[in-house]
Formats: C-alpha cells, sequence, structure tokens
C-alpha cells in the first residue's frame, strides 16, 4: 500500500496543545519533517483554535481540518462554499509562519552579528569545527580537524601559555565533569594584519541527550580597546 499523507489525530492536540503530550510527540518525533523528506503531506484534524493552527504551522503541517475554518455540511453547502473561493484564513503574523529551522536561522543571524567566530568541538573525540569566520582578528585558521591542534594554532597568536593551559582539552573535560558549564578569557589575539587586539573567548558546555559525548560551543568576539 502507497501512502501520500500522514494524519495527525485530534488527540495531539487536546487542551490546546501547549500542555499536553501531543506537544511532545510531534515536537520531538519530528513527524513533518520526516514526511517532507518522504514527500508527504500532513494534515491535522480536529483543529478548533488559533492557537492550535499556530503550533501546527511551527510543525510544518501541510493542511489542517476542523470546526476552526468550518462545520460539518452537506455536499451541496460544502460545494457552493468551494465555488465562492471565500478567504476563510485572515491574515497572519510573518513569525507565527516561522518552522523552527527558519527561526534558528534567524537566531544565528543575530548571534554572528557579534560573535564573528563560532566553534563547535566535540572535546570526547577531540575534534572541532568552525561554523562561521567572518571580520575576525585572525583567519588563517583550519576550518575543521583535530582539537588539540587547534588550541596550539589559537595560542601562538595569543598569550601562549594562559590561552593553553584555559583551554586545554583535558583540563576542559575535567571542568565539565565538576559541574562547569562556562568558562571564559580575554586575551590579546595578533591579527593577520600585525595588530593585537583584545579578544574574548567563552566556552559553553552542552548537554547533549542523544550521546554521552562533552561538547562545547565556543563564541568568540573581538573586543574594543
Amino acid at each position: 500500500m502507497v501512502c501520500a499523507i500522514i494524519k495527525y489525530s485530534r488527540y495531539f492536540r487536546h487542551n490546546n496543545t501547549e500542555r499536553t503530550i501531543g506537544y511532545e510527540l510531534l515536537k520531538r518525533g519530528d513527524k513533518s519533517s520526516f514526511a517532507h523528506r518522504l514527500h508527504m503531506k500532513t494534515v491535522a484534524e480536529g483543529v478548533e483554535t488559533k492557537e492550535q493552527l499556530a503550533f501546527l504551522r511551527t510543525c510544518d503541517c501541510s493542511k489542517i481540518q476542523g470546526y476552526l475554518l468550518a462545520r460539518p455540511m452537506n455536499e451541496e453547502p460544502y460545494f457552493m462554499l468551494c465555488q465562492s473561493q471565500q478567504k476563510i484564513e485572515e491574515p497572519v503574523d510573518i513569525l507565527q509562519l516561522q518552522t523552527p529551522a527558519s527561526a534558528g536561522n534567524l537566531l544565528l543571524e543575530v548571534i554572528f552579528r557579534r560573535f564573528p567566530l563560532v566553534i563547535f568541538t566535540n572535546l570526547t573525540r577531540n575534534t572541532f569545527y568552525m561554523m562561521v569566520y567572518q571580520d575576525f582578528t585572525r583567519i588563517t585558521c583550519p576550518s575543521t580537524g583535530v582539537f588539540d591542534e587547534f588550541i596550539v594554532h589559537g595560542a601562538a597568536s595569543m598569550h601562549r601559555e594562559l590561552f593553553a593551559s584555559t583551554f586545554d582539552r583535558k583540563r576542559l573535560i575535567e571542568d565539565f565533569k565538576a559541574g562547569m558549564r562556562e568558562k571564559r578569557l580575554i586575551t590579546r589575539q595578533l591579527g593577520d594584519d600585525g595588530v593585537y587586539r583584545r579578544v574574548e573567548t567563552v566556552d559553553y558546555f552542552i548537554d547533549n541527550n542523544s550521546s554521552d559525548d562533552i561538547l562545547v560551543i565556543t563564541l568568540c568576539e573581538n573586543l574594543p580597546d
């Protein structure tokens, strides 16, 4: 049997969605994204409030049905409604149309305005990846690779011992296990133009429910002298 549509039961949105298990099922399971990857449509039944409609939009639901649009009707009034081409849905705030991914992109755009260098690190596996690298003091670092080597590279343009000891991988792992969730350092870095500038480096330890690996997101900012 070939399926083209996934339908959400009214059960998932009972009691206005926000406090129910349905909210978690839809958000955590990401069923709409799964459906879209399979080129399938999604339909939610039993939509009765604008709040439910707004919630389903954040889940990328394709279509809805329910009392919010119209009550059950016979064939003749249904065809009359279709022929009238009435616009049932009123204009909505553009933010209500944002998917989680789109909202995340907006957030990242703001973050990058302040932090031109963002680094993702897996301390357990000794790897790193730079998500963005623009308008920063120094741009000659590799964008991905071995974290230990990256720290050596970074320390060469800063206060070598202070930077290297603060962000030593083994020390960061010990800090995480001791309960630390944030670590920061302000130092001077030699830029590619030969000028020293003040730079703040902040490590945020991230809890990861899908893995025991210790992850860190690093935000780096050029500070005014």
